[in-house]
């Protein structure tokens, strides 16, 4: 259902894209609060504000050049309507001031070739110079466009409580567009974005929503029948569910995080799961006492590092203009004392893989690197080997995921074993 386009409407767009520019706060959470705030807004017309404002944090250097000198929220607004979504006069007229018709065919009309390649790419400076150094011109413009793409939805299906086969036969039956997806053994990619939060095999516990270049972290750590893991950063849990229904609820997984709150988000998902071998905890930092007691005696161990999120642009936008070299080089340091902190738990034989949804160098290869060199007890295992175990079609030592090359999430890991 298209939402019915009027100035109040658009005038609640300009409202969000006013707080979100400010960029103080997560651009979800700024969306999230403004539509709990104004609960007259249905589906279409929350659809459309979303699509709207995210079109504007996605696209807002090339959008802010075309204003040619006449920024303000509403012209940025205007310009991503006619030239992100391809809308017409006609179809901006109930908004359209007649001062505006010629400025905004002006700037529908100026050719990407006007623009630097940073412009185009819609990235700010520094992070292109970087990604263009790591992946060169043509490839960085690939990467750009589809990280300006919205990410498709996908879901992973609960082992422990079913099979994929089963739900895609189910969403069939009721008409809802999905499909396998191409890596993970438990992905399903939907065609488009139904409102999932009420559906019974939700409730049941049989999916969870969840990026299926992110579940192949699990099939990397492959975690076993009783064994002792550890999830170092579990944050909402995502992965730990995964980990859990790998272990068939056996063994015992630590979920450990520095904040209550993404840990609370964990407890109903953890619910609706059936797992019950799941041992959540807060932790002070990454030298707590928590984790020293476990030195030396888990099986396996996952770090999915806080990083700059960079590869998760397409859900996320406003990370590149809340990025900034200085915060990238601050959290390479926290990464190696994450990464340092929790190699101390692996025993002798066990596994320990670090992880990013970053895209650049300096929180990826360069962090591993810097381990491998300080830890001789640690050794890379090629990660492509690991996954073809699981039936997974990867080349490559390290797994990096790129939207414009897998159409997930930007992923990083690498996959360390400590010698028996």
């Amino acid at each position: 259902m298209k939402a019915r386009f009027t100035p109040a409407l658009f005038a609640h767009a300009e409202a969000v894209i006013g707080q979100l520019l400010r960029f103080e706060h997560p651009a979800d959470a700024v969306v999230s609060r403004y539509f709990r705030d104004h609960r007259e807004l249905g589906h279409a017309d929350r659809a459309f504000v979303a699509e709207t404002v995210f079109a504007v944090l996605r696209r807002g250097r090339s959008l802010e050049a075309r204003c040619a000198g006449q920024l303000s929220d509403r012209h940025l607004l205007l310009v991503a309507l006619a030239v992100t979504r391809g809308w017409n006069q006609r179809e901006l007229a109930p908004v359209l001031r007649a001062n505006e018709e010629e400025w905004l065919a002006a700037a529908r009309a100026m050719p990407d070739s006007e623009f630097s390649p940073a412009v185009r790419c819609d990235l700010p400076d520094w992070l292109y110079n970087k990604l263009e150094a790591q992946f060169g011109a043509e490839e960085t413009e690939k990467l750009a466009h589809a990280l300006n793409q919205p990410a498709p939805l996908d879901l992973r299906v609960n082992t422990l409580k079913t099979n994929r086969d089963a739900v895609l036969a189910r969403f069939a039956e009721e008409g809802i567009g999905a499909a396998a997806g191409p890596l993970s053994p438990t992905a399903i990619r939907l065609r488009e974005k139904p409102a999932l939060a009420k559906h019974a095999l939700f409730l049941e516990g049989a999916f969870e929503v969840q990026d299926e270049g992110s579940q192949l972290l699990g099939y990397l750590l492959e975690p076993r029948r009783g064994e002792m893991v550890v999830d170092f950063c579990a944050g909402a849990g995502g992965k730990t569910l995964l980990l859990g229904a790998l272990m068939k609820n056996t063994g015992r997984l630590y979920a450990f995080d520095v904040s209550d709150k993404r840990l609370v988000k964990l407890k109903p998902r953890l619910a609706r799961s059936g797992l019950s071998n799941v041992h959540p905890a807060r932790i002070e930092h990454e030298r707590d006492q928590k984790i020293k007691r476990l030195s030396g005696k888990a099986d396996r161990v996952l770090v999915d590092a806080p990083c700059s999120g960079l590869g998760t642009l397409r859900r996320n936008p406003d990370l590149k203009w809340r990025q900034s070299e200085e915060s990238v080089a601050e959290l390479t340091v926290k990464q190696a004392a994450i990464l340092d902190s929790a190699a101390r738990l692996v025993r002798p034989g066990g596994r320990l893989v670090y992880a990013t949804c970053s895209l650049l160098t300096a929180e990826n290869d360069a962090i591993v690197a810097d381990f491998l060199a300080k830890h001789p007890e640690f050794t890379l295992t090629p990660a492509s080997t690991v996954l073809a175990k699981h039936g997974i079609e990867f080349s490559g030592d390290l797994l990096r995921l790129l939207p414009n090359q897998h159409n997930t999430d930007g992923f990083f890991a690498a996959v360390l074993d400590r010698k028996a």
